[in-house]
């Protein structure tokens, strides 16, 4: 696990540590020297820490003008053990939102299990963007599957043309109008 790198391919249009409005702003990170883990397995240094014992993440971009951000996610998800829509929500996307992003772009092809339980977190994110959205893209069938069982697919945009986005090969601009075309799409139809 320590070989998955976060995206660096928009390093040049934002970093994080260097935005002040970022939850990240400030950190300082090795290159080499692992310190997290998940399940004893240790991570790249490069991922950030918000308070789950086995969710890590990583804010590639944010565009206060446009109101939206895109968020790497690496580990195991789980509601049940960890509650770690918790400390994603409280840690990471409440400064978000205070700071006017309203349009969520996580992505999951690093997300290796989801467990389920409450859906309070997730109704409090959905109700605090207003017009707002919250897109899952590249997520792990069987993952997608337990955010169904879940019921968390009210809240959040899955599957469909979402689950086979190559958004690498976009700017953040591209990637959030293609994703924001998708949802007007749903939500008109």
């Amino acid at each position: 696990m320590h070989d998955i790198e976060p995206f660096y391919g928009w390093r040049n249009l934002y970093n994080s540590s260097s935005d002040q409005r970022s939850p990240f702003y400030g950190r300082e990170y090795s290159e080499t020297e692992c310190i997290n883990s998940v399940y004893n397995y240790y991570i790249h240094p490069q991922w950030d820490e918000m308070g789950s014992a086995t969710l890590y993440v990583k804010l590639l971009y944010a565009s206060y003008t446009d109101g939206f951000c895109v968020i790497e996610c690496l580990g195991e998800w789980n509601d049940i053990l960890y509650n770690d829509i918790m400390y994603l929500y409280r840690n990471v996307i409440e400064t978000l939102i205070d700071s006017g992003i309203r349009k969520f772009i996580l992505i999951g092809e690093n997300v290796l299990n989801f467990h389920a339980d409450d859906d309070s977190y997730y109704q409090e994110w959905f109700d605090n963007i207003e017009d707002g959205w919250i897109a899952c893209i590249n997520f792990r069938d069987h993952v997608l599957d337990e955010i169904s069982r879940g019921r968390l697919d009210y809240y959040l945009s899955t599957g469909g043309r979402l689950n086979s986005i190559n958004w690498r090969t976009n700017n953040p601009r591209q990637l959030f109008m293609l994703i924001d075309g998708l949802i007007t799409k749903r939500l008109n139809a």
